[in-house]
């Protein structure tokens, strides 16, 4: 029998077709499609060429390369040149004897690989004759002659600020909120774009829009301006070549002319103001009057620390009609997008000169049916269009995102006879990820929970994984990153932004090893300020420094990634080790502990599980991370190092704060589930503790009282120590303190507190309480792995080897199910039972294998695919256990059917 094999999907550093990498040994990666079960590759081979349609005399030819790898195969050919596009193509070889037939071709293109190839200048309009303090966007523009026929155009652009780029009059690429934030003091990213279309030979203009962003704009509630700098500039080189094979190159200098336009302001909190009475009609296009410009000076910024676009780009991801519209018992008018966005609104509107619209941007109505705005705290989130008058004008903000449901309309044409919803779209804007992950079951409420996550996380990954993406904050804490890691790699391809994120932590860690609260550290000197330099950190919020790199390790693969983050977590291990009154405890310093748990005293944030004991589980968590980096990395004398210390960390947390009895010396729910997650107790220990976190949980009538630290680890805590059906219980519960409660009272995303919005409809506070906030919606970990099943070997990364082991509860969930897009394909685990028949469907992607639980099962009831189950093609082990059935398989689809034993 003979096998059909393909090659599914082809990338580059998990992008198909990367345009404008500065990566000198990109790696590929290919999903195989086949159509026998069991399949593993045997061998491949990769070809990479200059020529598209020629690989008769590639660059690199690996030759058939014996080996079951096929994701980061590296690139080990001839040195990269900048500005050039490789062709590559992959063929395999199964174990079955089988050989595909080539890949499609794809490709990468570098951009600049060496600082010294900008040309360019960076520019700021001359302050003499424009104050670089104005609140108004920038709009630079250059004209030039192209003096022939054009092969191919490319520019290389970034910006300190936010840039917007035209070309003869026509937007440059769909990117929003370029370059992205980045620790711009030590890295900043630049754009690579394809103009090849819309240059034209003769004349032709570059437009720039230079806004202030992260770089000096407005940022945290502490109202810091010109965190980075004072002054917006702009670097753009243009490459062009032509047929005759000579090149140009035309880039940002002293020839170009400055200007301001109809943006009034545009800040990231506050919105945006337009007044398109003040357009400059063709101002980037060919015979635009510039006389009356302003000039421009070079602006002395670096180019040694740029880097090419490593996230995943901003940009529209969907677009959203509002449901309704109507007026509040206040007056006010409101429209209803249906769901809590981030994003921006696109209006269109046929009003007289001078007509200004206002729409100010909310997350929820208070309990009289006012729109609320009380939790945005310093953020406006306003956004303010003033017509031209000149017939049907169409408008959405520039340089500026809200986080909101609910928009209040001032001042649009006869809008006291109601508002014509078609002129109103919510555009929804995120970092535009690859979604990898899907979740539902039995339980409407649950898949209404799943649905949530998703927008929560879609809500605050934009560029960084912010905190909340509406009020005066919209901050890459450290903690919320680290807490809902996994559950975001389930959901969405997160490689390249949690990359570009880790390398900014890196770059902003201390010099002593300890990590800033938030990344990029906007808050810098305030923290320090006020609890002193050795305090500016906190167990659970720095240790993202270890976890989200060996998450992204687990979740892709990504050894080049470990490797680059190496120092960074030994740094931070290390500052830990010399923080305690010996090296075995963190007991000393400022630490949020369980932050927002409900055991907290009254009108605290912090919850009452001892914050010293959070702080050495998490060392211990560190350090066990650390030492099995160091193994993968094969650092022999790092790992023995480290072993030891997590030897001693482990024993110390046992001296002290666990009892003569067994049991913890903090009776709350967090502080049960830390050591049963660490692996800090073990045997009749662990026993007692998982015993009194089930009946905390019990007694509490199967209510939460954690918070941020506890959350995550609750229903996986009790799955893994015999208590499944409690943990279900606990997602299943409706009244507050719950993950459905807020579902009941209307939430479309992820709230910050349990009790945002209260039984009566009152708010829990103003200070601190954003309806997007993805960080209990870290339960999507458990959902997926636990309900439907669907998880890792973590011996094997990348779900090499899978584990699927559905877990049953109380009964009330009949079925589940979850998909995940890994980086070898598609996996599915399905299970449903229907009058205690068991049925669950399975499936493994090629070049992988698969440990399948079945459970409340006896081999002799089960049917595989209608056929007694027995061993056969892809189907390699078969045991029986305490009334489990444990089976290893292969690729392919399989589906079990027996009755519960």
């Amino acid at each position: 029998m003979t096998t059909t094999l393909r090659i599914k999907e082809i990338k580059c550093e998990y992008k198909k077709n990367p345009l404008g990498l500065d990566i000198k040994k990109p790696r590929v990666s290919w999903v195989i499609e086949a159509d026998r079960r069991g399949m593993i590759q045997q061998a491949y081979q990769i070809q990479v060429s200059l020529l598209k349609g020629n690989f008769v005399n590639p660059i690199w030819d690996t030759g058939r390369v014996e080996s079951d790898q096929s994701i980061h195969i590296e690139y080990k050919g001839p040195e990269l040149k900048s500005r050039t596009r490789y062709y590559y193509r992959v063929k395999i070889w199964d174990h079955f004897g089988g050989e595909s037939d080539w890949s499609e071709i794809a490709w990468w293109e570098t951009a600049l690989l060496n600082s010294d190839e900008w040309e360019a200048k960076w520019i700021t309009p001359n302050p003499d004759e424009l104050d670089p303090l104005l609140e108004q966007v920038f709009l630079l523009r250059k004209e030039f002659d192209a003096k022939g026929n054009i092969e191919s155009a490319r520019i290389y652009a970034t910006s300190a600020g936010l840039y917007e780029l035209s070309l003869n009059g026509e937007r440059v690429g769909d990117e929003l909120l370029t370059p992205g934030w980045t620790s711009y003091d030590t890295r900043l990213q630049y754009q690579t774009y394809d103009v090849t279309n819309q240059l034209v030979e003769g004349s032709n203009v570059l437009g720039i829009a230079l806004a202030d962003g992260w770089y000096k704009g407005n940022l945290t509630w502490l109202e810091k301006r010109h965190i980075y700098g004072d002054r917006r500039a702009a670097l753009l080189q243009l490459h062009v070549r032509y047929e005759d094979g000579t090149e140009e190159r035309i880039g940002t200098d002293t020839t170009w002319k400055a200007s301001t336009g109809p943006i009034l302001m545009s800040e990231l909190y506050d919105g945006e103001r337009y007044d398109a009475r003040l357009e400059k009609t063709g101002w980037n296009g060919s015979g635009y009057d510039d006389t009356n410009w302003n000039g421009v000076i070079v602006h002395n910024l670096p180019v040694n620390h740029l880097v090419a676009q490593e996230n995943w780009p901003a940009r529209v991801t969907e677009k959203i009609h509002p449901v309704s519209t109507f007026v509040t018992p206040s007056g006010d008018t409101v429209l209803d997008m249906g769901q809590n966005m981030v994003g921006r609104m696109r209006i269109t509107v046929s009003a007289p000169k001078g007509t200004k619209i206002v729409l100010k941007h909310a997350e929820v109505l208070d309990k009289d049916g006012n729109i609320y705005f009380g939790n945005l705290r310093k953020a406006d989130q306003l956004v303010e269009y003033t017509t031209k008058g000149e017939g049907k004008e169409i408008y959405a903000p520039y340089f500026t995102f809200q986080g909101f449901r609910y928009v209040k309309v001032e001042g649009y044409p006869n809008q006291e006879n109601g508002l014509p919803l078609e002129n109103f779209i919510g555009e929804v804007i995120h970092s535009d990820m690859e979604l990898t992950g899907e979740f539902e079951c039995s339980n409407e409420m649950v898949n209404k929970l799943q649905q949530n996550i998703v927008w929560g996380q879609r809500g605050n990954f934009v560029d960084v994984p912010t905190d909340c993406p509406q009020r005066d904050e919209r901050l890459g804490w450290t903690g919320d990153a680290q807490i809902f890691i996994r559950t975001a790699l389930f959901n969405y391809q997160g490689g390249p932004f949690f990359t570009k994120w880790l390398r900014d932590l890196k770059a902003d860690q201390r010099s002593n090893g300890s990590v800033p609260f938030v990344i990029p550290n906007a808050l810098k000197d305030y923290i320090s300020t006020l609890w002193g330099d050795e305090s500016y950190t906190s167990s659970a919020w720095g240790d993202a420094a270890t976890v989200c790199p060996w998450t992204l390790y687990l979740s892709y693969g990504d050894k080049r990634l470990l490797s680059e983050q190496y120092e960074s977590m030994k740094s931070w291990v290390d500052f830990i080790r010399v923080q305690g009154k010996d090296e075995f405890l963190w007991d000393t310093g400022f630490h949020f502990g369980d932050w927002l748990a409900l055991d907290a005293e009254e009108d605290s944030y912090f919850g009452a599980t001892p914050e010293h004991m959070v702080a050495t589980a998490y060392y211990a968590l560190s350090t066990r991370i650390l030492r099995d980096t160091a193994s993968v990395l094969e650092k022999q004398e790092d790992f023995e190092f480290y072993s030891k210390l997590l030897n001693g960390i482990i024993a110390n947390f046992n001296q002290t704060y666990i009892t003569e009895t067994n049991q913890v010396i903090a009776q709350t729910q967090t502080a049960n589930i830390l050591p049963l997650m660490f692996e800090l107790v073990e045997g009749d220990v662990r026993k007692q503790i998982a015993y009194d976190l089930n009946d905390l949980v019990v007694k509490n009538d199967y209510h939460l009282t954690t918070g941020f630290v506890g959350t995550p680890y609750l229903c996986i805590a009790l799955s893994e120590n015999g208590y499944h059906s409690t943990a279900e219980k606990l997602l299943l519960q409706e009244t507050y303190p719950s993950w459905l409660y807020s579902i009941k009272k209307g939430a479309t995303t992820i709230w910050e507190h349990w009790d945002g919005i209260k039984e009566d409809g009152s708010f829990w506070s103003d200070d601190m309480n954003s309806f997007n906030h993805y960080a209990y919606g870290a339960i999507g970990d458990w959902m997926y792995r636990y309900i439907a099943g669907l998880d890792l070997v973590e011996t094997e990364s990348a779900y090499k080897q899978i584990s699927i082991h559905p877990r049953f509860g109380s009964g009330e969930i009949t079925f589940a199910r979850a998909m995940h897009h890994s980086m070898y394909g598609k996996i599915v685990s399905s299970w449903s039972i229907n009058n205690n028949e068991m049925t669950i469907e399975v499936e493994v992607p090629a070049n992988t294998t698969a440990n399948i639980t079945l459970p409340n099962a006896r081999i002799g009831d089960i049917k595989e695919s209608g056929k007694e189950l027995g061993i056969s093609e892809g189907l390699f082990e078969l045991s029986q256990f305490d009334g489990e059935v444990k089976v290893t398989v292969g690729s392919g689809s399989y589906r079990f059917v027996y009755k519960e034993s």
